[in-house]
């Protein structure tokens, strides 16, 4: 795990300090059962390299170890939903690369212990081409996609939502982050019908997973095969 400071520069113009090891596992063991749930959603506002994110990644796939190391295909499946739960915004490039390059290694080298044989080089072009969708440059605060120098763009933030449907068939769907964090709703309770500026309102659906109202995707993609995403942009 890095050190907490980078350089007193970063600190002074980011506010940047890593959370160390101790204190990551002491927050996340407060919701330990999440974390061992595969397909629980973790998001990290602000996820620097990824020292959250990276250990809840491990404890997903710990379990996906428990339950799935003796049929590589069912790991595989196991694995994607678990990368696909986890999110993160970071302002600086470097750290976010980082972020993605981290977690991308501890699925590569468990993929390597559980397929032995003939692994699959789609199934790791997928992982990568998730966490690239997941793990994303932005500002926490203004929920605006950042340029190279970290600073704000017209761009919302925009992640991808991965669900397995049937077998190894993927369904994608992509959400500005501010519409979903405006708020979901209960079924029964009132919902916003005009933004702060009286333009109208994102349009919402019913969520069963949730039993809320969650706002409409911004794209919806076709069904693929897990090992097929990263071949549709």
């Amino acid at each position: 795990m890095a050190a907490q400071v980078k350089s007193r520069k970063r600190v002074q113009e980011h506010g940047e300090v890593f959370t160390n090891e101790r204190e990551v596992n002491a927050m996340l063991d407060m919701v330990k059962q999440e974390t061992e749930r595969i397909d629980s959603r973790f998001l990290e506002p602000a996820c620097g390299d990824g020292n959250f994110l990276a250990e809840v990644l491990r404890r997903k796939l710990n379990v996906v170890d428990s339950r799935y190391k003796r049929s590589p295909r069912e790991w595989g499946k196991y694995c994607f939903v678990a990368v696909g739960s986890v999110y993160g915004v970071e302002l600086l490039h470097d750290n976010a690369a980082a972020c993605r390059d981290r977690l991308y290694s501890i699925v590569e080298e468990r993929y390597q212990r559980v397929v032995k044989r003939g692994p699959n080089p789609d199934f790791l072009d997928a992982i990568g081409f998730v966490l690239e969708r997941n793990i994303l440059n932005g500002n926490a605060l203004s929920l605006k996609a950042v340029d190279e120098d970290g600073n704000d763009t017209d761009e919302p933030i925009v992640f991808s939502e991965w669900s397995v449907v049937t077998g190894d068939r993927v369904k994608r769907r992509d959400f500005r982050l501010d519409e979903m964090l405006e708020g979901s709703v209960e079924r029964g309770q009132t919902r916003t019908l005009f933004g702060a500026d009286m333009t109208p309102a994102v349009d919402w659906e019913y969520d069963e997973e949730t039993k809320t109202f969650i706002p409409k995707p911004i794209r919806e993609f076709p069904l693929t095969s897990l090992y097929e995403v990263h071949r549709h942009e």
